[in-house]
């Protein structure tokens, strides 16, 4: 359950949420996606930290920038857990 409760911290935040939504198309820097959302570059950075952290973006280096991508193996990862968090149980001591 500790997995759980952090993977549901980390998407607590309506405005890391509109990052992984960004971020499932494409890689963008720092200043496209403050751009995309109407915030500082160092709020998108903090919150960048946080994706980070959980290993949910991944920062590859591009000439003066970095650009963030979702990290596909967390996010399958997260996906299992979710689902495994709402599935009804299936075992006889539940009836």
């Amino acid at each position: 359950m500790d997995k759980a409760a952090r993977i549901f911290k980390v998407l607590s935040d309506e405005t890391r949420l509109r990052i992984i939504d960004l971020l499932k198309n494409q890689s963008l820097c720092v200043n496209a996606l403050a751009h995309f959302l109407g915030v500082t570059n160092a709020a998108i950075s903090q919150h960048l930290r946080i994706l980070r952290d959980a290993n949910l973006v991944i920062g590859e280096k591009k000439g003066y920038f970095v650009h963030y991508h979702i990290n596909e193996e967390t996010l399958s990862e997260w996906e299992v857990i979710a689902k495994n968090l709402f599935k009804k149980s299936t075992s006889k001591e539940d009836e």
